[in-house]
């Protein structure tokens, strides 16, 4: 049986949900962010973006000069979370499988169905009508061409595509349309002379095997035809927790670096908790103010989620890393969990704690 899947995107989420409950700021350029000097801009709204090109993960100081009359708002993600929440419920109750895969976004099997779109239609019109926000689907015949779909419609948008339409309407593009394929893939592939999709279709299998290695080269063999045949899962095993922190500057003194430490492994206990998550593993990591990231682990006896145990765990590791230099970033995780019958949550497309990655 053919197969029949569909990715819905949430349509500038962070931003939506501040409109949402900041009615009068709508068709004003909105922009979610934080406010140190190292923030970024986690979403914007489309006229922020029609505006002055602002998207996510640029530079908060970069949108602030390029629109400084913008609404400038600070993240507030239990709000997200909780409209998250909203919408994962009103997919699960109108189709049997569906993969969360961010708190905007999912992928919903729809195989066997006899009218796809009739489906993804309602449930564009429940969030719309229950939750006052707006989404964007794509169907195809696969997981990774979903996504890739999903773009073409934005915002509002349902768009169903083939995958020989793909080939076609998409030959032009770079490899980097392709998720998985990331910059420094299309730079490889640009060295010999591969620009877009149609010249890695032109290809020779062996020869990307050969350049690229057995298993990628097979892998960008199957995506230049948007060949995939990876089945959605309905829960996502996460194998870590992490948080993390960048500062607005970079920091030396070892008793402020284990003073955020401390703060970072209690704020990690407090995720864990109400999932029941408890880990063997522990980790700190470190970037140093020349971009050198440093990850230091060590395995308890038994698996844990207490703030106090974790935190001595990884004071300890940053203790004897001794950080030969400036600190911009600290981090703690906790991984290798015990078998727990705790329901996951859905993985956040936030940043950890600095505001340093963005979804929408």
């Amino acid at each position: 049986m053919a197969r029949t899947i569909a990715h819905l995107d949430m349509d500038a989420f962070y931003a939506s949900v501040e409109l949402r409950r900041r009615p009068e700021l709508r068709g004003k350029p909105v922009i979610v962010c934080g406010s140190g000097p190292r923030a970024v801009v986690t979403t914007a709204s489309y006229e922020a973006r029609k505006l002055a090109g602002i998207h996510s993960a640029m530079p908060a100081s970069v949108a602030r000069r390029r629109l400084p009359d913008a609404v400038y708002l600070h993240p507030d993600f239990d709000a997200y979370r909780a409209a998250s929440q909203q919408v994962m419920e009103i997919l699960r109750a109108e189709a049997e499988t569906v993969e969360v895969v961010g708190l905007d976004e999912a992928y919903i099997d729809l195989s066997g169905l006899y009218s796809p779109k009739a489906v993804m239609r309602r449930i564009q019109r429940r969030i719309v009508d229950e939750l006052a926000l707006t989404c964007s689907v794509g169907i195809a015949d696969s997981r990774m061409l979903a996504k890739i779909t999903s773009e073409l419609g934005k915002p509002r948008g349902l768009v169903t595509l083939g995958r020989e339409q793909a080939i076609e309407r998409f030959a032009g593009e770079s490899p980097g349309l392709v998720p998985g394929i990331g910059p420094k893939t299309v730079q490889r592939l640009e060295r010999i002379g591969v620009r877009t999709l149609a010249d890695l279709r032109a290809r020779d299998e062996d020869e990307l095997k050969e350049r690229f290695g057995p298993r990628t080269g097979t892998w960008l063999h199957r995506r230049a035809r948007f060949e995939d045949d990876t089945e959605l899962t309905m829960n996502r095993e996460r194998k870590s927790q992490s948080v993390e922190t960048t500062f607005d500057f970079d920091i030396r003194d070892p008793a402020e670096m284990a003073g955020h430490v401390e703060r970072l492994s209690h704020q990690l206990a407090e995720r864990l908790a109400p999932r029941g998550l408890r880990g063997r593993n522990i980790a700190i990591k470190v970037r140093l103010d020349d971009w050198t990231t440093v990850t230091r682990a060590r395995t308890i006896p038994e698996a844990t989620g207490d703030g106090e145990t974790i935190a001595a765990v990884a004071r300890e590791l940053l203790t004897e890393y001794s950080p030969p230099r400036p600190v911009r970033l600290l981090g703690v995780r906790v991984a290798a969990f015990e078998a727990t019958d705790v329901a996951e949550t859905p993985p956040a497309t936030e940043p950890q704690l600095n505001l340093e990655l963005g979804g929408g």
